[in-house]
């Protein structure tokens, strides 16, 4: 496993957060099988990334955005602010949001009922890891593929070049 160095290294500017966030992130990454230099260089670049280096646990926007994104379960008014991107790679939408549930606390309506839940230190990392388990993003990350692994999590490309940056420091930090 990694050592909180290691992670300072990484995200160097995570400042304090990086000792909040080690144990339960390092719990969270084994926990789910990101247990290969591969597997964490290239996790990590996307956590330091969708985190702002752990800054983050709820997104800026208000998630009007994902308001009536049937793609993402939001079918209710409301739907896109209170299923908001959350945890460190930024959770989003009702469905998302139950299966997390379902998968994390075997409750599918707990992350429903109470989605701020997302945003405590514990709950933020496992449903990072968890994201990246379900997506089958570790079988990616053995292969290299981190272009791939980001249009998985972001279903785009928005910040390659700074998820990029994370990703060769981390290679290297961990090599």
């Amino acid at each position: 496993m990694i050592t909180l160095d290691q992670l300072r290294k990484i995200m160097p500017y995570a400042g304090p957060r990086a000792g909040v966030f080690f144990e339960p992130l390092t719990a969270a990454m084994a926990e789910f099988g990101i247990d290969t230099p591969l597997r964490q260089a290239a996790f990590l670049a996307q956590v330091a990334h969708e985190s702002g280096s752990l800054r983050y646990v709820r997104e800026i926007a208000d998630g009007s955005a994902y308001e009536g994104r049937a793609d993402l379960g939001n079918t209710e008014p409301g739907d896109g602010h209170r299923f908001k991107g959350r945890g460190l790679i930024q959770i989003t939408g009702r469905a998302n949001y139950r299966a997390a549930s379902l998968a994390l606390f075997g409750d599918e309506m707990l992350l429903i009922k109470h989605p701020q839940l997302l945003e405590e230190d514990v709950p933020a990392c496992r449903s990072a890891a968890w994201f990246w388990w379900s997506r089958r993003l570790n079988t990616l990350a053995d292969t290299g593929q981190f272009r791939a692994i980001t249009r998985k999590i972001n279903g785009g490309f928005n910040g390659y070049a700074d998820r990029l940056a994370s990703w060769e420091r981390a290679k290297v930090v961990l090599a």
